[in-house]
């Protein structure tokens, strides 16, 4: 555990709208759209790289362990541990504890767009941080600092990345984590993608820091354990200081969970049996598998005009490749561009307006290799129909 006796004198958080999103600014709403542009006398099947829910595919499935456990059923009692109806729950709780009528919340941009909602439904003030490309997604610390005032309560990050698909390295991490230090304010670190991670930077959880500054890491087990559907997430608090339960945001997530729908109860009691018991050759196969369709989607786009990666993917379950909108002929915007693709291809990418990145795509590689392969094939056939001609 890192520790830090410098602590800042005051922290701007304390424990404690109607909102009408457009439906290309959340992912549910924009895939539906995309869906109805499909052409109905194309008999192709559609294939989907927008959802990062590979269990659909039988080329994925969850492990015996998780199936066998579901039947049992004992009491949980967690201590620091505060278990929702999966991650977005998880996110929603947190976020209600966190808003106040000034308050302000500092997340990524690129982001994970459901964040962004359900902080504005909080009545929390929005403010983006720049994640650098180049620099292989890494967060710009310098505007974490210029956004932030005397209202920021915390910063969201996502470690491993969606929709980037980068890695946080330790260094960096811990950079982040002083930076919070010094504004004042915790960290919320989304970790859904934890331990799913296949390139050169190991996983490290942000709670590793928790001395520096208050963390609460969100997690679930729909992305490793391959059950989307079962509903289970967590809020963790690393907080040795106490800072949190000296704010009263310990005993505003006991209450705001206590009015909350449980997770399953048989989900809740096969839970330990699901943690405990999975062999790690299955989350071997698991990661194996990713990392050959990441690996694949990435090589096949750099083949595709008016596309590029500017870094490898090295987690989680997508990239986010850029388009070069000045090459294409009658494409008007990214939505325009995944629009046009799902009627002309049956090929569904989730367009980057969706999450906070106009002018990119966020393509999804959880899905089996030859759907990757056929996907991308029909990609760069539609890019190349309507490149401009020389």
């Amino acid at each position: 555990m890192e520790n830090n006796s410098t602590l800042p004198k005051k922290w701007g958080f304390r424990g404690n709208s109607e909102l009408k999103p457009e439906r290309e600014t959340t992912i549910r709403g924009a895939v539906t759209l995309l869906q109805s542009n499909i052409n109905q006398s194309d008999n192709r099947p559609v294939i989907s790289m927008s959802h990062s829910q590979p269990s659909v595919f039988p080329y994925f499935n969850t492990t015996q362990i998780a199936a066998d456990a579901v039947g049992y059923c004992p009491t949980l009692s967690p201590d620091d541990v505060f278990l929702t109806m999966g991650c977005k729950q998880a996110a929603q709780s947190i976020l209600q504890v966190l808003a106040g009528s000034k308050s302000n919340i500092l997340l990524p941009k690129p982001t994970f767009p459901y964040y962004d909602l359900f902080a504005r439904s909080s009545n929390l003030e929005v403010r983006h941080f720049d994640l650098l490309p180049e620099k292989d997604w890494e967060i710009d610390l310098d505007s974490v600092v210029a956004v932030a005032d005397e209202n920021t309560v915390a910063m969201f990050i996502i470690n491993p990345g969606n929709p980037c698909g980068n890695v946080f390295t330790y260094q960096h991490l811990k950079k982040v984590a002083e930076t919070a230090r010094k504004l004042g304010i915790l960290v919320l670190s989304d970790e859904v993608y934890g331990h799913l991670t296949f390139g050169k930077n190991p996983f490290v959880p942000m709670g590793v820091f928790g001395s520096i500054t208050p963390v609460i890491t969100l997690g679930s087990i729909s992305k490793m354990w391959i059950v989307p559907g079962w509903r289970i997430g967590w809020l963790v608090t690393h907080d040795p200081n106490g800072i949190l339960k000296e704010h009263g945001i310990i005993e505003s997530i006991k209450g705001y969970i206590d009015m909350s729908s449980e997770p399953p109860s048989f989900i809740q009691g096969a839970l330990p049996d699901i943690l405990s018991k999975t062999k790690e050759d299955f989350f071997s196969k698991i990661v194996n598998i990713i990392k050959e369709t990441a690996n694949s989607c990435y090589e096949a786009i750099k083949d595709v005009p008016g596309l590029t990666c500017p870094t490898e993917p090295e987690g989680s379950m997508c990239l986010m490749a850029k388009l070069d909108l000045s090459v294409f002929e009658g494409i008007k915007d990214d939505f325009d561009f995944c629009l046009m693709l799902a009627k002309e291809e049956s090929v569904i990418i989730l367009p980057g307006i969706c999450v906070g990145y106009e002018g990119w795509l966020r393509i999804t590689f959880a899905i089996d290799p030859s759907s990757v392969q056929d996907g991308i094939k029909r990609l760069k056939a539609f890019c190349e129909r309507h490149f401009k001609k020389a």
